[in-house]
């Protein structure tokens, strides 16, 4: 099962960058990451519903959704690891992982999503999440194959 990272902004060098590099290394295939960007400036609700058109624009048909926001479900990583476990045997080719910008998700974003996500009750900056999430991912991975990394 092929995973996407499709995120508002780009991320810069840095330790957000070279958190998400780190783990997403360490996953084979790597998820593929889509960054997205309006580079006009736009009025904030302008500005989330372009973001979410940008978004929805790069996420393939038959596409698997899960939307990160900090209003979503919450899981710990056995139930993730899981819930993409189950996606896997059910033949599910791809999963993309939407993050918004700094206001969030447009609402049409929301409800194109299988799952809405939260990675907490904490709020944490967008850059941060893909670094959060490719770890989230190598987790679920190694709890899926039995590797040492995670411990109960």
């Amino acid at each position: 099962m092929r995973t996407h990272l499709i995120a508002v902004g780009r991320m810069k060098s840095g330790p957000e960058r070279e958190l998400y590099a780190h783990y997403s290394a360490r996953l084979n295939p790597a998820p593929q990451l889509r960054e997205v960007e309006e580079k006009r400036n736009l009025p904030p609700a302008q500005l989330k519903v372009r973001e979410g058109e940008l978004l929805l624009a790069a996420i393939a048909d038959g596409t698997h959704v899960v939307a990160m926001d900090e209003r979503g479900r919450k899981l710990g990583s056995q139930a993730f690891a899981a819930l993409l476990g189950g996606w896997r045997d059910e033949g599910v080719k791809d999963v993309a992982f939407v993050i918004g910008g700094a206001d969030g998700l447009d609402q049409a974003v929301l409800d194109r999503a299988n799952l809405v996500l939260s990675l907490s009750d904490m709020t944490w900056p967008h850059m941060l999440v893909r670094g959060l999430l490719a770890e989230q991912l190598y987790r679920a991975n190694a709890i899926l194959t039995g590797h040492p990394y995670h411990r109960e």
